[in-house]
């Protein structure tokens, strides 16, 4: 590959792992997706704990992340605790990517079952966690506080990995 051809192509996305370097980031990336962002401390928290896996997703040539995905693992299964993309990255088909990616990772360190929650308004995430084979195993009433201070449904979702 010339040069030129590096300025006028950009690199493919790719994801990679990240730690506590990344948790300010991730904090933003978190506050532009949810009403309740969790803060930088608290990304730095989860990212210290053991057992704790976070992969990021990276476009062109930054060196920031554009979104990401953390997950718990205890024993042999696996909680997805959140997935974010930056608004510049959404829509562009990055997530799912970015997840298959995570969840070969998670099968790769033992991980049998992988959980998470979604909201059930959320169709977009909804349709993406579906295509990769989760399937609904629950629902939680009011469980998430909207921006608007309603209340919305989590639904329970799982994958055999």
């Amino acid at each position: 590959m010339s040069i030129l051809d590096r300025f006028i192509h950009p690199p493919a996305p790719h994801v990679q792992p990240v730690g506590t370097e990344a948790a300010a980031r991730l904090a933003a990336i978190h506050a532009s997706a949810f009403p309740r962002p969790w803060s930088t401390l608290d990304f730095e928290r989860l990212l210290s704990e053991r057992g704790v896996m976070a992969d990021g997703l990276f476009v062109g040539r930054s060196g920031k992340p554009s979104g990401f995905v953390l997950s718990r693992i205890v024993l042999d299964e696996a909680e997805i605790i959140t997935v974010a993309m930056a608004a510049e990255a959404r829509g562009k088909g990055h997530a799912r990517p970015l997840l298959a990616h995570h969840l070969e990772a998670l099968s790769r360190r033992g991980v049998a079952r992988v959980h998470l929650e979604v909201e059930e308004g959320n169709a977009p995430a909804l349709a993406l966690y579906r295509r990769l084979g989760f399937g609904e195993t629950g629902r939680r009433a009011g469980y998430y506080h909207k921006a608007d201070g309603t209340k919305a449904t989590a639904l329970t979702m799982a994958l055999a990995l």
